[in-house]
């Protein structure tokens, strides 16, 4: 089953979305409400400053969760032992520290992204059975919090030949949100796996958007909509010399948010977060 790419303006865009969710735990969208040119604008204000000293001026905050991580500090992806082949800056709002150099395109974006999540998740929850729909705390949208949502600005530098062995841009992993919305990257590379065990290409073009399936998703709908594995492999020939850039949209809900009997949004994302060694002790 491959991930379907949908128009987002179709009458049935809505069917199709979370179909393609259903089967692959992947979606792309085309002729979405996004301005490209305000992403592509965004995407050269970060790569500025990645390859600038002023990034070392926000490192991150553990208790915050917000700043700049750097390569020897990156993800281990659970399960994995190498760190990725990457670097990035958290941010959050209206909270958490933002870059002076950065211009407010990238919160433009982020509010734009934040609410076109609302719809997407109104598409989800209107496809669920009636059964896993009743089991909902409230409704998806009514779960959301902007003030925890992550924004994740990614750099992948270019490869030098020195890697360590087995080190990849981005090891196998699952998302912890609810649902992650991603402009499509500078560069491809992005890998989800099917129910066979088999490594699949996310076709994007540009202007498209990627929407996947997070693991607090699949806890408040039983399992129904299923947290997709995903990676991003290195390139090869010419291609290792070129950076990627992505920004994920890790949408969260609210930590009083009960996703079943045995998690809130808060109990999960803390959980998790000690497994990638990202949160050293409960925090409020």
């Amino acid at each position: 089953m491959q991930v379907l790419t949908v128009d987002y303006r179709q009458a049935d865009a809505a069917a199709k979305f979370s179909e393609s969710l259903k089967n692959t735990g992947f979606a792309v969208l085309s002729n979405h409400p996004l301005n490209w040119a305000e992403i592509e604008s965004v995407y050269k204000e970060w790569l500025a400053f990645f390859n600038s000293e002023d990034r070392f001026n926000y490192p991150f905050n553990p208790k915050g969760q917000d700043g700049y991580i750097p390569p020897n500090l990156s993800e281990t992806a659970k399960g994995n032992s190498v760190k990725d082949l990457k670097e990035f800056y958290h941010l959050y709002f209206p909270n958490g520290r933002y870059p002076a150099s950065i211009s407010n395109r990238t919160k433009e974006l982020f509010n734009a992204m934040f609410n076109l999540s609302k719809e997407l998740l109104d598409w989800i929850e209107q496809n669920l059975p009636q059964n896993i729909k009743a089991k909902l705390s409230c409704s998806l949208k009514d779960m959301l919090s902007m003030e925890r949502t992550l924004f994740r600005i990614l750099h992948y530098p270019p490869l030098k030949g020195n890697e360590q062995g087995g080190a990849i841009r981005a090891a196998a992993h699952e998302d912890i949100n609810l649902i992650t919305l991603l402009p499509a990257a500078t560069e491809p590379g992005l890998q989800v796996m099917d129910i066979n065990g088999n490594w699949l290409d996310v076709t994007t073009n540009p202007q498209t958007l990627v929407v996947n399936i997070g693991d607090m998703l699949q806890e408040a709908t039983r399992g129904f909509y299923r947290s997709t594995t995903h990676r991003v492999i290195n390139p090869a020939g010419s291609d290792a010399s070129k950076p990627r850039l992505s920004m994920p949209l890790f949408v969260h809900p609210r930590a009083d948010a009960i996703l079943s009997e045995r998690y809130t949004g808060k109990s999960y994302l803390d959980e998790r977060l000690r497994e990638l060694g990202l949160l050293e002790e409960t925090t409020d």
